[in-house]
């Protein structure tokens, strides 16, 4: 079944680049940008997270926090390498990705596997999801984001 915005967001508990525990659940009370990426240092994920880095002063007290399926050693050099004042969060056997609906079959040059679709939630301070982007373009997204976070 697919999440939808009103939905309670589905509580996560991943290990973050710095080996520090995240929990939704600890962010209550708190606007939460969730935002699953493919893979740390590609082009389009260097690109959404630098926007994110970028804008993050904007936000006004909401988390960011960026998913993928690398290890916990790879987001803490994704995270150093430029600079992302976020946690990024390892969700290597992908239960955070099949829990947010977003671990798919891709198809690249016709050969299938199976990967994050990038793709963004915004979940308000009660942890419901106010927000998806789905199938997100990374140039300019944290501003989209940005912008429905002013909404709530």
């Amino acid at each position: 079944m697919a999440l939808r915005e009103g939905d309670l967001a589905p509580d996560i508990h991943l290990e973050t680049n710095r080996g520090e525990q995240f929990r939704l659940k600890d962010h209550r009370g708190a606007n939460v940008v969730l935002y699953f990426y493919p893979r740390a240092n590609t082009p389009g994920c260097t690109t959404e997270a630098c926007e994110f880095r970028d804008a993050l002063p904007k936000f006004a007290g909401a988390v960011v926090a960026g998913v993928s399926p690398d290890t916990v050693r790879a987001q803490d050099q994704f995270q150093a390498k430029y600079s992302l004042p976020f946690p990024l969060l390892a969700d290597v056997e992908h239960a955070a990705a099949e829990a947010y609906g977003v671990w798919k079959e891709k198809n690249m040059c016709g050969r299938k596997s199976m990967g994050v679709e990038r793709t963004t939630f915004l979940i308000d301070k009660n942890g419901h999801i106010a927000k998806i982007f789905n199938k997100v373009k990374p140039a300019g997204h944290a501003a989209q984001v940005l912008e429905a976070l002013k909404a709530l």
